[in-house]
């Protein structure tokens, strides 16, 4: 496996594009499109919210009933959701204007909101991207990173990781692109992420391979602790790559499923990373815990802790703020067995080991805790089980931020 320049326009037979629709932006391109020359297996997770968004309904029936699609149309700015079934109409007219100017069945186009809630779509606007960007589509680098700049809302940049691998003797790419920096705290399984690949696979191994990644990779990352009513995932396989098709687990799967962690995995990096007014990403690896649900549940409690979110904002080593954070996550453990370390490009300083703290320069700690890349490493000493998670600080722009969101 190599990793390549670009996202969602990497694989073979897929095109992208973008549009300035005004559709709550009057300054930025806000509306994006994803088309791919052939029909495509898709798959996909949601959020798990109760409150679903009317694009997540729409897709998940999509992706449930026929498991195929050809186009997508995301836009940023006001999420659709709470809309009622206006808002579900307004899915059902985006996707029937993609029909009117491509000849796509309407049940094979997917649509994405991200924004505001509570608010409609100008649907009139969204028709209008729509019938713009169809002429426009193109399969260059450029127009994949347009399209990922396009759907961001409180984002600071484009989020985007594509990479190659064999499979069968043929080349295959696979591609993606996501958004988001607040209201993050995935259970599918506001982000978004489309996945493109030209493999050629079967639509339940595709949708196996997806709902068992984001257990790893999405459902691992926290900004503050915030369930979006719009998380969605989506995984397109046009088959132009020529391989035969993956219809068991095989080498190929395992090799497909390892690309698609490791994509998966690097977006959802860039949006821990990117959090709302993040100075720095935060990191907790868990290991030698009991067992992998246990590693999952102490990592994840570690960076969803606003006390250890400012400790790393604050270059502040209080450890007890991790211990604690451990302590109340739900899993088991003996306090005398854990061992702490701070870890960084600026080098690596054990903190804590048999129920005390050891003799350590505060000076060093800061100096690690001060890289843009800080990482907790908590050795729990009690099995082989390991698992990692990712969020970023908390600084004061977070609620500057979010104090004004939908001004």
């Amino acid at each position: 496996m190599k990793l390549i320049h670009g996202g969602v326009t990497a694989a073979q037979g897929f095109f992208a594009a973008h549009t300035a629709a005004g559709i709550k932006y009057n300054d930025r391109i806000d509306m994006a499109m994803l088309y791919s020359e052939v029909p495509c297996r898709a798959a996909g997770t949601f959020t798990t919210n109760v409150v679903k968004a009317a694009p997540v309904l729409w897709d998940r029936k999509i992706v449930e009933e026929s498991g195929a699609a050809q186009a997508v149309v995301v836009n940023a700015g006001i999420a659709n959701a709470c809309t009622g079934e206006e808002g579900f109409d307004y899915c059902r007219r985006t996707a029937a204007a993609v029909s009117e100017y491509m000849e796509i069945p309407p049940e094979r186009v997917l649509v994405a909101s991200t924004g505001v809630i509570g608010m409609q779509l100008p649907i009139d606007r969204i028709c209008a991207g729509v019938e713009a960007m169809i002429p426009v589509l193109s399969g260059s680098v450029e127009a994949g990173t347009r399209a990922a700049q396009a759907i961001r809302t409180t984002d600071t940049h484009e989020k985007e990781v594509a990479v190659q691998f064999e499979a069968g003797g043929r080349t295959v790419t696979l591609g993606g692109m996501c958004k988001g920096s607040g209201m993050i705290h995935p259970n599918m399984c506001t982000m978004l992420a489309f996945l493109t690949t030209d493999m050629a696979i079967s639509g339940e191994l595709l949708q196996e391979a997806l709902r068992e990644d984001i257990r790893d990779t999405y459902n691992m990352i926290s900004v503050d602790g915030d369930t979006s009513t719009n998380d969605t995932v989506l995984l397109l396989a046009n088959g132009l790559a020529g391989n035969a098709e993956i219809t068991e687990k095989n080498a190929d799967y395992e090799q497909f499923c390892r690309a698609l962690n490791y994509v998966n995995t690097e977006l959802a990096k860039m949006i821990a990373g990117d959090g709302e007014g993040a100075t720095a990403l935060f990191e907790a690896k868990v290991l030698h815990a009991r067992s992998k649900e246990q590693a999952r549940i102490l990592s994840k409690s570690v960076i969803c802790s606003s006390l250890t979110k400012a400790m790393i904002f604050g270059h502040d080593a209080n450890f007890g703020r991790v211990l604690c954070a451990l302590g109340y996550s739900g899993a088991d453990f003996d306090p005398d067995q854990v061992e702490l370390f701070f870890e960084s490009e600026a080098g690596r300083i054990p903190i804590f080991a048999e129920g005390k703290a050891l003799d350590y320069s505060e000076e060093q700690a800061t100096r690690i805790l001060s890289e843009p890349v800080v990482t907790v490493i908590a050795d729990m000493h009690m099995g082989d089980a390991s698992a990692t998670a990712w969020g970023c600080d908390l600084s004061y722009d977070y609620v500057k931020i979010n104090a004004d969101y939908r001004s």
